[in-house]
């Protein structure tokens, strides 16, 4: 250390000469000057080496690993740290997921660098439930198959709470029908949802409803249009997370259907939200919610009491009585005690089930429920 201070010899044959990298040896060398300082270089010894304190991994790491890394498509190195983390309890960061990789001959090419991020930061909610971005995502979700199933998403502007992810056949009514009302039961009711320009939710009269927009007013929550994918940057960065890992996870897992899927990505979605640090607020979702609820920054409502609850989240129609005293429900037509003629609501539940109403929800009244066919 002497030799270097005084100009003798370079770093880099110093730190060869003690078998030390460049940072390690001005780590040393930092602590000689401060030793030098007291004058007290002469007695001066470098501590221990740092050496690898790292702890064992526990029994199962490895193989999750290989796992893992050897699907097709290889899982993100960063999601395999995630799945360790969820399965087996056990932290480890993603470099080291990747240097195990290298190690074994099981590493993939990193992939592109991100763009320099945008000069001005994005509006954000500054209370949780005042908005909720809602979109879908078509994808090719499942290992050799070539269908675009959608992937309705659903993410807290404020929060970056993920309160909904579901896979299904198709992107309609009776889809979030389904999607919603389930979000709503475990998170509460928003203010507003932020959606696209869709059918479903653009009337093509600007003072009508859609029967969405209809079932969503019913119960106080209002629509926020946007006008490009680039408005709602939250839910495209978080339809890239998605895009990313789970055609990996259901090819290690050989999951092949939207059924069997779902299961496992409301777990991944759960997890997401507790242990998962976000990199655009610092902290994991739910811990932004917590804050936000300490700080009395929540609009949620929670999920009403209300009997028309099932008959609001169903695709209606009206129908009439035909003259033979029926009317149809599937593929069948059922009698009712009703006259010809008479008219009522047919109600497809999302679960296949259907209900005959004799008029649509109206508040402050009682549902008349006329016949009910479970899909049982």
């Amino acid at each position: 250390m002497a030799t270097f201070r005084r100009g003798e010899i370079s770093a880099s044959a110093a730190a060869e000469t003690l078998g030390l990298g460049r940072t390690r040896f001005y780590e040393v060398y930092s602590d000689y000057l401060r030793a030098a300082a007291r004058h007290q270089e002469a007695g001066w010894s470098p501590g221990c080496s740092g050496g690898d304190h790292s702890s064992d991994w526990p029994k199962g790491v490895e193989a999750l690993l290989r796992h893992l890394l050897s699907s097709k498509p290889p899982a993100p190195y960063r999601f395999v740290a995630s799945e360790v983390l969820r399965r087996l309890s056990f932290q480890i960061d993603p470099a080291t997921v990747r240097r195990w990789a290298l190690a074994n001959q099981l590493a993939h090419p990193l992939p592109p660098p991100r763009r320099s991020p945008a000069a001005l930061r994005r509006w954000q909610c500054l209370k949780l439930g005042a908005l909720w971005q809602l979109d879908a995502t078509p994808h090719r979700w499942f290992p050799g198959d070539r269908k675009l199933y959608p992937l309705l998403d659903l993410l807290d502007d404020c929060t970056r709470i993920c309160t909904g992810a579901k896979i299904y056949h198709g992107e309609d009514l009776s889809a979030y029908l389904d999607f919603l009302p389930a979000a709503f039961a475990e998170h509460g009711l928003p203010l507003e949802l932020y959606v696209d320009c869709h059918s479903l939710f653009f009337p093509q009269r600007p003072d009508a409803l859609t029967q969405l927009g209809a079932a969503l007013q019913f119960y106080g929550i209002s629509l926020r249009y946007a006008r490009t994918p680039q408005a709602k940057g939250k839910i495209e960065r978080q339809h890239l997370y998605w895009q990313g890992r789970l055609p990996a996870i259901f090819a290690a897992e050989a999951i092949a259907s939207p059924e069997k899927a779902n299961s496992l990505l409301n777990e991944l979605r759960r997890h997401r939200n507790a242990r998962e640090i976000h990199r655009e607020i610092g902290h994991t979702p739910d811990a932004a919610a917590a804050k936000a609820r300490r700080e009395k920054r929540c609009v949620l409502r929670p999920m009403p009491k209300c009997p028309w609850w099932p008959y609001v989240w169903s695709v209606r129609s009206q129908i009439q009585v035909g003259p033979d005293g029926r009317v149809p429900a599937g593929s069948q037509r059922i009698r009712v005690e009703l006259a010809p003629g008479s008219r009522l609501y047919h109600c497809q539940h999302p679960d296949g089930s259907i209900s005959f109403l004799a008029h649509p929800p109206k508040a402050g009244e009682r549902p008349a429920l006329i016949l009910h066919i479970s899909n049982r």
